[in-house]
């Protein structure tokens, strides 16, 4: 079941809702319009079956084609080399590193994938520092 809120909030799952579950937004402005992925999740048991591709493929669908916006970004724990080789795979590249981004001790990295929107690919330019939790825009 999908289920789409017009809160430019995304919620998809299937009827069995511990197998895959993905939340997503848009936000921002001006170029900054995008796609985010609050979180992606797969129950252990039904990893490797490309679950969570569908279904980031299915938020960056929407994010592009119906809300327009300039890319679909996502954080993820700088420790965990499984998820970033994944996020690699499906177009996503290290924008950032975040400081001290989970729980004030591990950096986080926010990944970005560009949209048709930003044909230059501007919004995937990465940084060339690391920042700091409190530099984050959050619109």
């Amino acid at each position: 079941m999908i289920q789409l809120q017009r809160s430019s909030r995304l919620r998809l799952h299937q009827s069995r809702p511990s197998h895959r579950n993905l939340m997503g937004k848009v936000e921002g402005r001006g170029e900054s319009w995008h796609g985010h992925v609050t979180a992606v999740t797969v129950a252990t048991e039904y990893r490797r079956q490309q679950l969570a591709k569908k279904l980031l493929n299915l938020l960056e669908d929407i994010s592009d084609k119906i809300d327009k916006a300039y890319f679909v970004d996502l954080f993820v724990r700088a420790s965990n080399t499984p998820a970033i080789k994944m996020y690699e795979k499906l177009g996503y590249v290290i924008y950032r590193r975040v400081l001290r981004y989970y729980s004030g001790e591990e950096d986080g990295l926010d990944m970005r994938k560009a949209l048709s929107r930003d044909v230059e690919k501007k919004s995937t330019i990465p940084l060339k520092r690391p920042v700091t939790p409190d530099e984050l825009e959050y619109d």
